[in-house]
């Protein structure tokens, strides 16, 4: 990774067809079954239609990128930016899924998964040089304990990566 270069979720486009093809197999199941049963018409197929549509953009990926200062991620409709030299709070959010929020000086608001940088090293050693910054301007007044556990994940990661493409595990 070069100083000033943007980098990217690496598995974003798998993620992308992944969920192309559960919504897919969803509507293909949804109407095998309807013909099969001899209810099919065109007002359950544009309902099948729907609610496999329904389906793609609940589970459609955000594109993650970062660069120098910044990290955004862009869902289905619209893309949030917050400043990553300049972040005020970090929190890991639990529920259904976990969750990332980055929050800046500037109200830029971002919630990203955090496997997202567990699977993308030079993703997070961007995040991780910048807030790195945020902590040294004092402005980052929460968060520094959610950072040093993702730090320590992505770390725990790579070297299981390392150990089982060396053969060592």
């Amino acid at each position: 990774m070069r100083p000033g270069e943007a980098v990217e979720d690496r598995r974003w486009a798998r993620d992308l067809r992944d969920t192309f093809r559960c919504a897919g197999a969803l509507l293909g199941l949804l109407l095998l079954v309807d013909h099969f049963s001899g209810h099919f018409t065109l007002w359950r197929g544009a309902l099948w239609l729907t609610l496999a549509v329904l389906l793609f953009a609940v589970l459609y990926p955000a594109r993650v990128r970062a660069g120098e200062g910044w990290l955004s991620a862009r869902g289905l409709l619209r893309e949030r930016r917050v400043r990553t030299d300049r972040l005020v709070s970090v929190r890991c959010l639990d529920g259904v899924s976990q969750r990332l929020l980055l929050r800046d000086e500037l109200g830029g608001r971002v919630e990203i998964d955090p496997e997202v940088l567990v699977n993308n090293p030079d993703l997070w050693h961007r995040i991780s040089e910048d807030s790195r910054k945020s902590i040294t301007s004092g402005s980052l007044t929460c968060g520094a304990t959610a950072l040093r556990r993702i730090a320590e994940r992505v770390e725990r990661e790579t070297a299981e990566t390392v150990f089982k493409v060396s053969g060592l595990e």
